[in-house]
């Protein structure tokens, strides 16, 4: 069974920093990419970030250099560190695995980011 597990979500000032962690099981997640997406209420899913399985990133306009994605396969997770979080970061993030051959995608249940101005 296939699970995606997010935390280090929560409530932060504007300006502050949050550092959130999926962890994988059930996948080998290292063949995965895998990424980061948010939904604010009201709105669409949208790309906050991904990272392939060979490292390579592609982040959302309004993230870039703000926000930075990482994986550590020996741990089989994935993290975005959060910096200069602005009250429009808030939504739920959650975390997607995606075998990028077949199609296969996975989603975690998402965790709450909520930024007070």
């Amino acid at each position: 069974q296939v699970q995606l597990v997010e935390s280090g979500g929560g409530l932060v000032q504007s300006g502050g920093s949050l550092r959130l962690s999926c962890a994988a099981s059930g996948i080998i997640s290292s063949i995965y990419q895998m990424g980061w997406y948010r939904q604010a209420p009201g709105k669409q899913r949208e790309l906050v970030a991904t990272i392939s399985s060979g490292g390579s990133t592609t982040y959302g306009d309004s993230v870039k250099g703000r926000f930075t994605i990482s994986r550590d396969n020996a741990k089989n997770a994935v993290y975005l560190q959060m910096n200069s979080l602005k009250p429009e970061d808030t939504a739920v993030y959650y975390c997607n695995a995606i075998r990028v051959r077949s199609g296969i995608s996975y989603w975690g249940q998402g965790t709450q980011v909520t930024v007070s101005s």
